[in-house]
């Protein structure tokens, strides 16, 4: 869970660096163009395994959700502070939790409830909105927003991903996600690509390898552990961005930010707690 945690930050850090001077899309589009290669090339050797799926209305509405949410999470990279960003993106254990009881009726108890209101909480006081807080907001309001609508759609996708369970296996799920994402990104790339150069090309090939050896180790950690003792060390990822952001980028979080970032990393613990469930 440790090197998972490693190697998803590391995934952030190179979408910030390659963010500067290449559009996001573009980015999503390579990350989709690799999970493809990798995912496919998994399906193939499985004997009997059909990549068309199932239930293929369900795989695309959790394509979609899943590229909309990547999407929202890279912006958010680019535009805020890499600890920031990765903290509103943790708040998606909450959002999953509530999604969950609306959508496909998973039982909720109240600190589901009070986990979300902390959650949020812990947004306010990391970006601390100037309507609430005097002078200027801390962050930019709507890479905020984009990045909180982010964790909300990761939820969306979560709960679709707990429904196909039922009947599809995981790298069929993983397939129609890395297609539909790569189908999403093509046209916003194509109206404004950027020819990368250089250390950029290495980078963009880092952001799919990374993101690829983030999930297997993730699945491995889930298979030999609980899923809240798992999460908990998860949050070391926090961490990892924290250091990327001072080392790179000269970010420095400040107490506002720590209290949050308390705030949601208790409340996602509080709703891990009883998710006693293997590697999914």
């Amino acid at each position: 869970m440790v090197a998972a945690a490693f190697f998803f930050s590391l995934m952030s850090l190179l979408v910030k660096l390659v963010g500067q001077s290449m559009p996001s899309q573009e980015i999503v589009l390579v990350r989709g163009l690799v999970t493809i290669v990798i995912a496919y090339t998994a399906v193939r050797r499985m004997v009997g395994l059909d990549f068309r799926g199932k239930r293929r209305g369900l795989l695309i509405l959790r394509g979609v959700l899943g590229f909309a949410a990547v999407s929202c999470f890279f912006y958010g990279v680019v535009h805020l502070p890499l600890a920031d960003v990765t903290v509103i993106h943790y708040t998606n254990p909450a959002f999953t939790a509530a999604i969950a009881a609306l959508v496909i009726a998973e039982p909720v108890r109240r600190r589901d409830a009070a986990s979300l209101a902390a959650s949020l909480t812990g947004v306010v006081l990391i970006a601390r909105p100037s309507f609430l807080f005097e002078g200027a907001s801390r962050l930019d309001p709507f890479a905020t927003g984009v990045a909180l609508l982010g964790a909300i759609l990761s939820a969306g996708a979560y709960v679709t991903v707990r429904e196909l369970r039922h009947t599809e296996h995981p790298m069929v799920i993983v397939l129609w996600f890395a297609v539909v994402t790569t189908l999403g990104s093509i046209p916003a790339t194509v109206s404004g690509f950027v020819m990368p150069e250089g250390w950029q090309w290495l980078a963009l090939a880092g952001v799919g390898v990374t993101t690829h050896l983030g999930q297997v180790l993730l699945t491995h950690g889930l298979a030999v552990e609980t899923a809240g003792r798992a999460m908990t060390v998860g949050y070391v990822q926090i961490v990892f961005a924290a250091l990327w952001g001072a080392l790179f980028f000269g970010e420095r979080p400040d107490v506002w930010t720590g209290l949050g970032a308390i705030l949601i990393v208790v409340s996602t613990l509080a709703v891990a707690r009883r998710a006693r469930i293997g590697a999914p």
